[in-house]
Order: C-alpha cells, then structure tokens, then sequence
C-alpha cells in the first residue's frame, strides 16, 4: 500500500494552475493508494460545485460547508477522473483562512472507495472565525480495516491553542480505535530535529514513525527556508533552515519498503511551501 501525505497551500500558492496540473500529472503515475491533504481551501465567495466536479465525493459528515467551484480537492479529483484513474474523496473545512478562503482537509483514495468518515475537533476553540481552530479528517476504504487521518497540527509554544492540549485531545477520541490500525499523516508543526516537543510526545506515547523504520530513506527534509507559522522566533526556536515536520505515523510496526520525500524540486517539481512525504508498505492493498 502507498501513502502520500502533502500540506498542498493550495490555491494561496503561486503560479497555482501550473502546480495544480504538475501535482495531478504526478499522482497519476504514481497511483498512491491514499493521500492525505493538508491547508485545502476553496474561495468563500465562489459558487457551489457543479455535479460533474462531484464525481467520487463522499460527503463528511461533521461539516456543513458546502463544496465550491475552485475547491483543491475537487479539481484534483475531477482531473484525476478525467485521466480514468478512479477517485474517491472526501473533505472538511475548519475555519476561515486569510479571510477569504474555506480551509479544511481532504482525503483521496485511488482504486478503492471511502466506506466509513470521522471529523472531530482537537483544538479548543471551535470557532469557524478563529484562524487557529484545527479539525482532523479520517477515512476507511473497502477490504481494509485501517483509518487513515489528514492532521495539520498547531504550535508547541502557542499559547492559545499549545500542541500537547491538541495531541491529548486527538489521543482520547483515537482510543475507542486502538484495536485497528490507525495511520496519522500530515503536517504537524513539530520538528524532529527539536527535541522534548511534539516530535517525542507523539512517539513517546508509543506511535511509530515510518521513516525510522523505512528500509529505505532520503534526507527526510520536509520544509525549507522560513514559510508562514514559522518566521516567529517564538516557534522557530533553533532557527532551523531544514526541517523535517510532516509525517506518517502507525500505531503498529508495519514493514515499510521506502520513505521518500516528494515535491522537493528533486524528486518532482516544488508545488507548495512544503514537501511532500510518500511511503510505500509491504501490507497487501
């Protein structure tokens, strides 16, 4: 099985239908089985989705936000169909982003279908205005008892909404779950290079990261150079120029062939402020 995870920036991104179409042309070859989208948005004020962008979606239902024309997600799977690679989606807005956007999360399964879909809060705040609120988004898919969650964590050091507050609260509604396997893909703010904070809280409550385990690795280097969240001394403490803080995490030890990061201008043009993480397990589909 292949996982992708991918902060996308998505249409906040520059040059934005050329990254759209590079990131699609990508996924095509490469079929990941699920990718797990971070920072999706859509404008506010576009109009709703028209049925044939529609194809494939499983609506969340922890979310009352309607589905608009230029949303991230949509246009990923429509040109996704449109090339016959079969897409199932679905997506969650949890807040307003820059005042002008729906910011949510999205999950794409090729060649299978979304059975089951959970939405739930971990920030505090639930306050859709509130720039800081964060939602996870997670899927089953047909023949496969695993979920798989999109997570785009906040800060260790904020002191509105801290990290460790969010991570206890995604641990306590995980816990009826335990029994399956649970994967957690996506942006969460926590270097691996910093220690004593979010990186080794989650491992230290007994979570698995792939790329320890990977067979095979690159450099892991997921964020380079100074990008929103982290220009503030505050939060970019060592003053990192690389950074490695997104990621697949297991609950379980499952053999894992290779890790390797994507989108880099190395393997596969640069499409957002971040890289992409993608993973490829020796667990049949």
């Amino acid at each position: 099985m292949k996982l992708l995870t991918l902060n996308t920036h998505s249409i906040q991104e520059e040059n934005y239908p050329q990254k759209l179409e590079q990131f699609v042309e990508v996924i095509r070859q490469q079929k990941p089985d699920i990718i797990a989208l971070q920072e999706v948005n859509q404008s506010i004020n576009a109009q709703p989705a028209q049925k044939e962008l529609l194809k494939g979606y499983v609506p969340c239902p922890q979310t009352s936000v309607p589905i608009r024309q230029d949303n991230h997600a949509a246009q990923v799977a429509f040109r996704l169909n449109q090339h016959n690679v079969d897409c199932s989606w679905t997506w969650v807005s949890a807040k307003i982003g820059y005042g002008i956007y729906d910011e949510g999360l999205a999950l794409l399964c090729l060649n299978h279908h979304i059975t089951s879909v959970d939405s739930f809060f971990i920030s505090e705040s639930k306050d859709y205005q509130y720039w800081k609120t964060r939602k996870v988004l997670g899927v089953q898919i047909d023949g496969c008892n695993d979920w798989f969650y999109t997570v785009h964590m906040g800060w260790w050091k904020d002191e509105e909404e801290p990290f460790l507050k969010q991570w206890q609260r995604f641990g306590a509604a995980l816990e009826q779950k335990k029994n399956n396997t649970i994967w957690l893909m996506g942006d969460f703010n926590s270097p691996a290079e910093i220690q004593n904070q979010g990186y080794d809280c989650i491992k230290n409550d007994g979570w698995y990261d792939t790329y320890c385990i990977a067979q095979q690795k690159d450099k892991g280097t997921t964020v380079e150079g100074s990008i929103d969240g982290w220009k503030d001394a505050k939060h970019n403490d060592k003053n990192l120029k690389g950074m490695r803080m997104d990621y697949i995490w297991c609950n379980k030890v499952v053999p894992v062939k290779y890790s390797c990061v994507m989108f880099n201008g190395i393997n596969h043009a640069k499409v957002s402020d971040h890289f992409g993480v993608c993973i490829e397990t020796e667990r049949s589909k």
